[in-house]
């Protein structure tokens, strides 16, 4: 069986507001905390919990890697190789040549997600071996502390979003689904006539919002 030392999962893929994270572990198994599992089975304060324990414990190492929102509407990429690119900035923050790792696989092919993420940490002068598998997070141990650490970097910075946003009201969740989020994005646009800028303009629901209030506008002729 493959021993890795290096696991690696994202947050924030598919939210209209905010960045994508990505966070690598590097460490023995045997030395994650207790209680580790996929970041969708903990809850808020666990999740919390074990990433300040992790950032604390000696032989873990973690690197996160952020992908922007004007990186995110750059019409040049898309997603799986901006996912690409998430993950080898987190990699790349702790990796050394040999390392193996096992990272959760952002392409329908996982082959091709795990060469793209070994070319581009080795692009950087590490060498190291790559295996993508789809719901790694749910698997290995060190993907899941992984997943554990992008979530709550993620929730920190969707935090801050919230704070800078507040006299608008809630931003929700961040997702398209969240009708706290879509109403968020309609009043600022009310209010300013223009998107927020933690807004991903090349989403759908952000080109809805403004065509809605395109069409509200011409109804007040």
């Amino acid at each position: 069986m493959t021993t890795f030392r290096i696991g690696v999962d994202e947050a924030g893929k598919g939210p209209v507001l905010g960045p994508m994270i990505a966070a690598a572990v590097r460490a023995d198994a045997d030395d994650l905390p207790d209680g580790i599992a996929d970041s969708k089975r903990l809850s808020a304060v666990k999740r919390e919990s074990l990433a300040e324990t992790l950032r604390a414990t000696a032989g873990v190492d973690v690197g996160v890697g952020v992908v922007t929102v004007e990186e995110i509407d750059a019409p040049e990429t898309d997603m799986n190789r901006l996912t690409v690119a998430a993950q080898v900035r987190a990699i790349t923050a702790v990796a050394d040549d040999g390392d193996r790792a096992i990272v959760d696989a952002g392409d329908v092919s996982e082959s091709r997600f795990g060469r793209r993420v070994r070319e581009g940490v080795a692009s950087g002068g590490v060498d190291i071996t790559v295996t993508a598998e789809h719901g790694a997070d749910d698997s290995y141990r060190l993907a899941a502390a992984a997943s554990v650490v992008a979530k709550v970097e993620r929730d920190s910075r969707m935090a801050a979003v919230a704070t800078d946003y507040s006299e608008i009201g809630p931003v929700g969740s961040g997702y398209p689904s969240d009708p706290t989020t879509r109403a968020f994005l309609a009043d600022f646009v009310d209010r300013h006539g223009d998107l927020p800028a933690c807004a991903r303009r090349s989403w759908s629901t952000c080109e809805d919002v403004l065509a809605a209030a395109e069409q509200a506008a011409l109804g007040d002729f």
